[in-house]
């Protein structure tokens, strides 16, 4: 048995952090959350014994990051040169695709869930669409490069739910993938299917779930293959959607309806699916991702960089789609910033504030992210779940004088010092037990950028 005893800890259903909580764990999981007596003295009954662990600061079950590109790591910094869109961004994007394989996907994915790691993120959903060679030939693997991402987040210590993503065609009018696109095409679903039930990861850190990239990449006749394979085998669905005007405009153009009414009619929508951005969804498109408990996964800080817009997060919320929070192309990995940026972008669409309370941003980066990549036993601090753990200082240059309640709102990811993954201490004092994160994603980059 570990035992941890947390200064601050957020439990489930609290408005805000409890004082003085010891958290006991085995096996992995929790097996008791005891609030203490103020001070520090337990209650009748509970002993606190001089092995536990001290946990100064505020102690969170583990953030999950429920959107995540891999290989955009490398684009940190590369992209800001000149004036552009998303579509030139995209190009930038393809030029590492075309560099990578196997083992430098494996290189820079470990080194960047390990990021992830120091971030306080102890689940990342990867929607991953870099499946075969160069010039769209398989590996002798098909699965190889869907391998090397498994075993990337175990030796970063973290769990991930592989979102092995069908990205069929070039535009919505069924346009041939061309250039670095043919990478990452099976051809049709059904081929999909076949490559995707050859895979089963074998670790017990790591899931598989499926994608579809989104209109643009699957041919509508094709939309129901992939979420009846998602339903079928009980695993999460995510799509990206509406997350340019663009899309939306070629979207009517072909099918006269928008991205989200064509899911809607093929079976995509539901509460296993979670839609990617939503950033300019209609009126319609919102009622029916409400209705039919569709989540929906924001990620502010890659929407503001590549200027794609701001979503109406609150009209979302409101209409019944949970939550969650992803960083997308790692130009920050920072679930804090993500987390406030959800109530910061929405008064700057709105200008008017408080839109989100500190417990709703919570539940979006903790409960309602994991469970939107299956893992419905992680993300609280309650007997049973997964002894997943997250402290972040309130000492620091960022954090002093802020009452715990207020961390999603000035804590950074540099304020974490401890994080535990299913019981496991992967970080402590703010470094990785295993991954010097540094020097491995230096190494990394140069290999694919170089």
């Amino acid at each position: 048995m570990t035992r941890w005893l947390a200064e601050y800890a957020w439990l489930p259903d609290h408005a805000e952090p409890t004082p003085d909580v010891l958290i006991e764990a085995e096996a992995g999981r929790v097996t008791a959350v005891t609030p203490l007596v103020g001070g520090g003295a337990a209650p009748a009954g509970v002993e606190v014994l001089g092995d536990a662990v001290r946990l100064p600061g505020l102690t969170l079950p583990g953030l999950a990051n429920a959107h995540s590109h891999a290989f955009h790591r490398a684009l940190r910094g590369r992209t800001h040169g000149g004036r552009g869109d998303f579509w030139s961004w995209r190009d930038v994007m393809y030029d590492v695709a075309a560099r990578l394989d196997p083992d430098s996907y494996l290189a820079l994915a470990r080194a960047a869930y390990a990021e992830m790691a120091l971030a306080g993120i102890t689940c990342v959903g990867e929607f991953h669409y870099l499946h075969h060679g160069p010039e769209g030939r398989p590996y002798a693997d098909p699965n190889a490069m869907s391998a090397a991402l498994v075993e990337a987040a175990a030796h970063a210590g973290i769990r991930l739910t592989l979102l092995d993503t069908a990205y069929l065609t070039a535009s919505v009018d069924g346009a041939e993938l061309v250039g670095t696109q043919r990478r990452f095409g099976d051809g049709d679903a059904l081929r999909w299917v076949e490559r995707v039930d050859a895979f089963r990861p074998e670790n017990d850190h790591a899931r598989l779930g499926a994608a579809i990239h989104s209109v643009r990449a699957v041919p509508a006749e094709q939309l129901a293959t992939v979420a009846g394979w998602a339903d079928r085998n009980g695993v999460p669905l995510h799509v990206h959607l509406s997350e340019q005007p663009a899309e939306n405009d070629a979207c009517r153009a072909v099918h006269g309806c928008t991205p989200t009414r064509l899911l809607a009619d093929h079976g995509v929508l539901g509460p296993h699916t979670t839609a990617v951005h939503a950033t300019h969804p209609t009126s319609a498109d919102v009622a029916l991702l409400g209705d039919s408990r569709t989540g929906v996964c924001l990620c502010p800080t890659t929407e503001r960089d590549l200027a794609d817009g701001i979503g109406p997060a609150r009209r979302m919320a409101e209409a019944g789609s949970p939550l969650s929070l992803g960083s997308d192309s790692h130009a920050v990995v920072d679930l804090f910033e993500e987390a406030r940026a959800v109530e910061l972008d929405e008064r700057l669409r709105t200008r008017r504030r408080g839109h989100f309370s500190p417990a709703e941003l919570f539940t979006a980066a903790t409960v309602a992210g994991h469970a939107a990549l299956g893992w419905g036993d992680a993300g609280r601090l309650s007997v049973g779940d997964r002894a997943d753990l997250v402290t972040v200082r309130l000492d620091s240059a960022r954090t002093a004088g802020v009452p715990p309640v207020g961390a999603f709102f000035a804590a950074t990811a540099a304020d974490v010092t401890h994080v535990v993954v299913d019981g496991r201490t992967v970080v402590a004092d703010g470094r990785h037990r295993t991954v010097d994160v540094p020097t491995e994603l230096r190494h990394a980059i140069q290999d694919v950028t170089a």
